[in-house]
């Protein structure tokens, strides 16, 4: 295999990405961040890497959730926050369940450029190229918005910035201490459909108390008032990933410095492409989305190529292949994983194989859908004998009424009522705790069948 450099991807086949008009505009931009400070750091990325080796094994268990993509018009403090709350009650649910660490990543500080179906799009008539996320161009079907934007690449920096360090004050800062598990409600858990959440928060009280009493917590209670919460995103606008990608002086390694994790989409997971070449030459944990049409052959190459040591935590392997198509396609992929021997973490993500057009006009995913996708997925794990190592999700902890059905039975009608993402359609709130509880279930079932095997 030829020598990696941070600029190899560009002698390679690129799709998905757009083409910029103005190349002096593009240079000064590049220029310009390659000067800025990494987003993150390289020995966060080789942590989270290893809790990814140990949820390989099941001994750890990854939570992956956020924006389809984040927007420059929403970005807010608030919103940040509450998508935090959200998975920290979520990964407390999980841990509660399946009696493992959780480790939480968001779809966050990063997560700005989408791939889209088509180049162009067509309204009334009228055919103007794709929206490709507010880091590339802008959302308002005019010519000028449509444009790409090198610049858009700085303010999706600076953005990123200021998300992260808003996700370090709260995961370090007190917000996080499990102490406050009943302090991180939002709104839904004053319903009766909560009170799950309610009862398993006065659970978790209850043993805290205890611990107190007994003198038992002292020990351990730095690491109940802080969390590890990582980044990721998709790695698609690879002159920004280039532009921050950093020489790691403690192992001689490139780091991709703006986020934690990347992850490589099932429309440019090429094994020859420019996006492959990028994320095979950077020391992240890298996630690559699995969908129907990859082949035994492509995953084969892929994996020599993303992980040629074969590094537990190194791959993570994200199916998406929508319900009803998970018993088609997942076992043969497991099959290939273990003729070549290969250590991956399997994920499963159920939103993107699961998109429709509602009868009113909104895309959306029938929430449905997205458990009967979830829970297909543990039960070829049960049938293979294979660890089940994560679940991402397309989730927001505001309001909205993207996805249909939920205990608040969101309907087509009601999708009007707050349709706030720009792309995909997100889990609320309500919605991604329902889940939680779901997928906790299965991990529970699991644990108890392998300690009843094991006598």
């Amino acid at each position: 295999m030829s020598e990696w450099q941070k600029t190899t991807w560009r002698e390679k086949p690129r799709v998905q990405m757009p083409d910029y008009t103005d190349e002096t505009a593009l240079n000064a931009v590049e220029a310009q961040l390659s000067k800025y400070p990494p987003l993150v750091f390289a020995g966060e990325a080789r942590t989270l890497k290893k809790a990814l080796g140990a949820a390989s094994r099941g001994e750890a268990f990854l939570l992956q959730g956020g924006d389809c993509a984040e927007a420059f018009e929403q970005f807010s403090a608030n919103a940040i926050r509450d998508t935090f709350k959200v998975m920290l009650q979520m990964a407390m649910v999980l841990t509660y369940g399946a009696k493992v660490p959780v480790i939480k990543v968001g779809r966050m500080a990063g997560q700005f450029a989408k791939p889209r179906s088509a180049p162009t799009e067509t309204v009334d008539g009228v055919e103007l190229p794709s929206y490709r996320g507010d880091i590339i161009n802008e959302l308002d079907f005019t010519p000028e918005a449509r444009i790409p934007d090198p610049k858009k690449m700085l303010q999706a920096y600076t953005q990123a910035a200021a998300t992260l360090n808003l996700l370090r004050a709260f995961s370090t800062g007190g917000y996080a201490d499990i102490h406050q598990v009943h302090a991180w409600t939002l709104g839904f858990t004053d319903q009766d459909e909560a009170s799950k959440y309610r009862d398993m928060a006065n659970r978790i009280s209850d043993t805290l108390d205890f611990m107190k009493a007994a003198g038992l917590e002292s020990a351990s209670n730095h690491n109940l008032q802080t969390v590890d919460f990582y980044t990721s995103h998709e790695s698609l606008l690879l002159e920004y990933e280039e532009a921050l990608c950093r020489l790691d002086s403690t192992s001689g390694k490139w780091l991709a410095g703006s986020g934690h994790m990347i992850w490589i989409g099932d429309r440019t997971r090429q094994p020859d492409g420019a996006h492959v070449e990028f994320a095979r030459g950077v020391l992240n944990p890298i996630g690559l989305k699995c969908g129907p049409t990859m082949t035994s052959e492509d995953l084969k190459a892929l994996m020599a190529k993303l992980n040629p040591e074969n590094e537990a935590g190194r791959l993570t392997l994200i199916a998406r292949f929508g319900a009803g198509k998970v018993s088609e396609n997942l076992p043969r992929l497991i099959k290939t994983v273990r003729d070549e021997g290969a250590q991956v973490t399997w994920v499963c993500d159920p939103m993107h194989g699961n998109t429709i057009k509602s009868a009113s006009g909104y895309k959306t995913r029938p929430f449905d859908a997205v458990l009967r996708e979830v829970k297909e997925f543990f039960a070829v794990h049960k049938s293979e004998g294979t660890i089940p190592g994560g679940v991402h999700f397309e989730m927001t902890g505001q309001d909205v009424t993207e996805c249909t059905g939920g205990v608040h039975a969101v309907s087509d009608e009601n999708l009007s009522d707050r349709y706030h993402t720009a792309c995909d359609p997100r889990l609320n709130a309500s919605q991604s705790l329902e889940l939680a509880f779901l997928v906790a279930e299965e991990l529970t079932n699991m644990r108890e069948e392998a300690q009843a095997a094991n006598g």
